[in-house]
């Protein structure tokens, strides 16, 4: 192992700041933390520093939203940036600049892009895994300097997937930054691209097979609608029985193209997430209804 390196990390959402954590610990010295800027997120939609942001405070270390601060800043020799979910393209004369990695959350070329958890998942895809990348300008064409396989497990939805990836590649970069897996290796096997989660990935199409439906429901905020306002799936399992798709009965059981599925936990549109159970109680529907329609 070698000594502890100089780094620069960029990274936005919680799962990067698994990677933080796992180099700070590991006594590697991080120059500057860059982020995205600050932006309102959650319900009350209150503009808020990312996650990121918010721990490298915490944390004492210097950081900023600005690639130009990177770009000006004065790094000592052999300084390594290391960028997970940073969420903005890195210019090519930076990355020719400051030679750097990547975690990111696929077996690539499977799932360059934006969402490869999410298209992992939707795909009905059975492992994933994350790999330790070298950056360059085209979008996630790097050679790879060390993978590591995970089963997409039934129970799995998108925050627990990538949470578990997060931690495998936390340690993998550490590895590498501490002088393991040296030889970077071209990708080879069929590219795929993870685009960005749209609005029409979200909404459920009843039409289609349960387990099509069962992975929208892990893999996204997916929802539908009923009484012209939206409800969100939060979470639901297989059930018995068919019926016309969409058709939701008093037993809580949703039809789908081949089956049905059985709600467990909703969020109508303005509250909070709930049982299944309790909504319908107070939904006043007049089952069965056709949800979507």
């Amino acid at each position: 192992m070698t000594a502890p390196s100089p780094v620069v990390f960029l990274g936005t959402p919680a799962a990067a700041v698994t990677v933080l954590d796992a180099i700070v610990r590991a006594g590697h010295q991080v120059e500057l933390v860059v982020t995205r800027p600050d932006a309102r997120r959650g319900r009350g939609n209150r503009t808020s520093p990312s996650p990121v942001k918010a721990r490298a405070q915490e944390l004492g270390l210097s950081v900023t939203d600005s690639l130009d601060d990177l770009a000006d800043a004065e790094l000592p020799a052999g300084c390594t940036g290391v960028v997970v979910a940073y969420g903005r393209i890195i210019p090519a004369a930076m990355l020719e600049r400051i030679p750097m990695l990547n975690v990111h959350f696929s077996l690539l070329p499977r799932w360059r892009g934006a969402a490869p958890v999410e298209r992992a998942m939707l795909a009905g895809d059975n492992t994933t895994g994350v790999c330790i990348m070298e950056m360059e300008a085209g979008l996630d064409t790097g050679p790879v300097r060390v993978r590591a396989e995970t089963e997409i497990g039934e129970g799995d939805t998108a925050p627990v997937l990538t949470a578990r990836l997060a931690e495998m590649g936390a340690r993998l970069m550490c590895e590498v930054l501490g002088g393991a897996h040296p030889v970077a290796v071209e990708q080879e096997g069929e590219v795929t691209y993870a685009h960005k989660i749209s609005a029409a990935d979200l909404v459920i199409d009843w039409s289609a097979t349960t387990d099509e439906v069962l992975r929208r429901i892990r893999a996204v905020p997916a929802h539908t609608s009923v009484g012209g306002k939206r409800l969100r799936i939060v979470d639901a399992s297989p059930a018995t029985g068919t019926g016309r798709p969409g058709e939701l009965s008093a037993d809580g059981s949703v039809a789908t193209g081949d089956g049905r599925i059985l709600l467990g936990a909703v969020q109508p549109e303005g509250r909070n997430v709930m049982p299944a159970a309790d909504w319908l109680r107070g939904a006043n529907l007049g089952l069965p209804v056709v949800l979507g329609g």
